[in-house]
């Protein structure tokens, strides 16, 4: 059973928050930036170029999904929502093959799954439904 699409939302915000803590931490210092990007970075310029990119990033997906999350309440339909919501799904899937070659075991196992997971998560939210009927937007 695929799970309905204003609980993939929800899933999916909870994880983006989680993701931009981290990636604070990161920009911060706090977590070393050698850990993450598959260990490819050679400066903290560096860091604070990809960090800052990966945040906004994050930042323009929440807001896609926020105005989403409004899209299926109230049964409405915006198609440049959605194409940008499965390009996402798009680049979550490829950065997941990504993760699998990354040079910490770390990760290469958790950000596989997370990577994977949000590529479920947007393809979820974003999918046609079988039933052409607005009622069934509601009961999601």
């Amino acid at each position: 059973m695929i799970i309905p699409k204003k609980t993939a939302l929800k899933i999916m915000i909870g994880l983006l928050l989680t993701i931009l803590i981290f990636h604070l931490s990161i920009l911060l210092e706090i977590i070393p930036y050698e850990a993450v990007w598959a260990g490819k970075l050679n400066s903290v310029e560096e860091m604070y170029v990809f960090e800052t990119i990966s945040i906004l990033i994050n930042v323009l997906l929440l807001i896609v999904l926020r105005v989403k999350f409004k899209n299926i309440k109230t049964s409405k339909s915006n198609k440049i929502i959605d194409v940008i919501i499965w390009a996402f799904v798009f680049l979550f899937a490829l950065n997941t093959l990504g993760n699998l070659f990354a040079k910490s075991l770390i990760e290469q196992i958790l950000g596989t799954v997370l990577t994977a997971v949000s590529a479920i998560l947007c393809w979820i939210i974003v999918r046609k439904n079988n039933k052409q009927n607005p009622a069934s937007l509601n009961s999601e």
